[in-house]
């Protein structure tokens, strides 16, 4: 069945649809544009677009264009130092009983770098207490982030060491 001349000339007038207008580029794509384009501040990124800097660090560690980034959101699996592999994926909040297992981890390592003098050590595992707190706190799990608080507490109530002979009470 062949179609009528008067069809065939409405076909041939008929315009096509429209196209779509583009899209915007997602955040993600700006942040990454913005970085390859020379803007390299994580602060100054999100300024721009109007992003919290852990989102833009998030995406520009995930694109494998920042190394050197922590924030309270940094995943605890990228190493920030020597000391972050003792606690890499080892910690979490999901429940008070997590969180008390993960505090468990995080003083037998507070202890263990306390015997061996190693006081950088410590702080690291007084950061992750802190950070888990402030995690847990800000996803509103107040009873698994008081977990974390009490040990921190615990271990500031504790009496100052003395001071080494091998390095002044500066620290340096």
């Amino acid at each position: 069945m062949s179609e009528t001349p008067k069809k065939q000339r409405a076909l041939k007038s008929a315009k096509p649809p429209a196209a779509a207008p583009p899209q915007p580029p997602s955040k993600k794509e700006q942040i990454i544009s913005l970085y390859a384009s020379g803007i390299t501040e994580v602060p100054d990124i999100a300024l721009i677009t109007n992003s919290r800097p852990n989102y833009v660090a998030s995406v520009l560690t995930g694109a494998n264009l920042l190394k050197d980034y922590y924030d309270l959101y940094t995943s605890t699996s990228h190493p920030m130092n020597v000391y972050s592999k003792f606690f890499a994926g080892q910690l979490g909040f999901r429940d008070e009983a997590t969180a008390r297992a993960s505090v468990e981890l995080i003083d037998r390592y507070y202890k263990q770098f306390g015997l061996a003098g190693d006081r950088a050590g410590q702080h690291h595992a007084l950061l992750m207490a802190l950070t888990m707190f402030d995690r847990a706190r800000w996803t509103n799990k107040p009873a698994e982030a008081d977990v974390f608080r009490r040990w921190l507490v615990e271990r500031l109530e504790e009496p100052l060491p003395a001071a080494s002979p091998s390095r002044p009470e500066g620290g340096r």
